[in-house]
């Protein structure tokens, strides 16, 4: 079995395997289905205070980290086939179809950026990956990071019990999960819908089938656009109307 490799190139070394040494991460880590290192940007940092970021050309507020810094950490890297990301609020959004394509390669390089962001050209120069998990600023992209990692190892092989889960959960065919319940069937004068409790496989699969869509057109426009036009399909047409499935109450 080869181990997936990831590498965080960061100012706190100690913030990794963070979460991901507990739980189904943790177990995977341990049973080297994938490995963690980390590399302290500091160590080549320049002059006797080991700076890593400078004044930004132009002025403005904060600290821009130096490319020569950055490039430096980089070559004591053996990338070995695996994809540099950066994750930072300028990039493309983070989607599950990336973390497919990060979890079937051999790793990734993580550059976990700090204070105003890494210097533009060695982003350029080094063909980094920017990536943004949400609309959001961190302090750093040390919980990016850990973010990323975490939707990886869950998808390698051998790290969750049942395969079908990472199939039927959100996003992977383009839509939201359906609801889940469990026991007990009525509580606080709630019920578990009928359906649920038919033993009708197939009534079953499409009322999932229906409230995934529904789920996916209202709260996530932007995803049932893409899954309609997909589809080949009219979403002016109510959620649950297409493919011949019934709409359910």
């Amino acid at each position: 079995m080869t181990t997936w490799q990831a590498t965080a190139l960061t100012l706190f070394p100690e913030m990794f395997p963070g979460s991901l040494g507990c739980s189904l991460a943790g177990r995977a880590l341990r049973e080297g289905i994938w490995s963690m290192e980390t590399q302290d940007l500091r160590n080549h940092g320049v002059g006797r205070h080991r700076n890593i970021d400078d004044t930004p050309f132009g002025g403005g507020a904060g600290m821009v980290m130096r490319p020569d810094v950055v490039s430096a950490a980089l070559e004591d890297v053996d990338p070995a086939g695996r994809p540099v990301i950066y994750p930072t609020p300028r990039g493309r959004t983070l989607t599950q179809s990336d973390v497919r394509r990060y979890a079937s390669g051999p790793g990734v390089v993580v550059l976990c950026g700090r204070y105003e962001g890494v210097d533009e050209r060695v982003l350029e120069a080094r063909d980094i990956e920017q990536v943004s998990i949400g609309d959001y600023i961190l302090s750093g992209g040390e919980v990016a990071a850990l973010v990323l990692l975490d939707a990886c190892v869950r998808l390698l092989p051998g790290v969750m019990g049942s395969d079908s889960s990472a199939t039927e959960e959100s996003f992977s065919g383009g839509l939201l999960e359906y609801p889940h319940y469990t026991r007990p069937a009525r509580w606080e004068g709630h019920d578990v819908p009928d359906v649920l409790l038919s033993g009708d496989h197939g009534a079953i699969a499409r009322w999932r089938h229906e409230m995934a869509e529904m789920a996916t057109r209202q709260r996530r426009p932007d995803l049932w656009a893409a899954y309609a036009a997909r589809a080949g399909e009219d979403i002016s047409r109510p959620a649950g109307m297409h493919a011949g499935v019934d709409r359910l109450n």
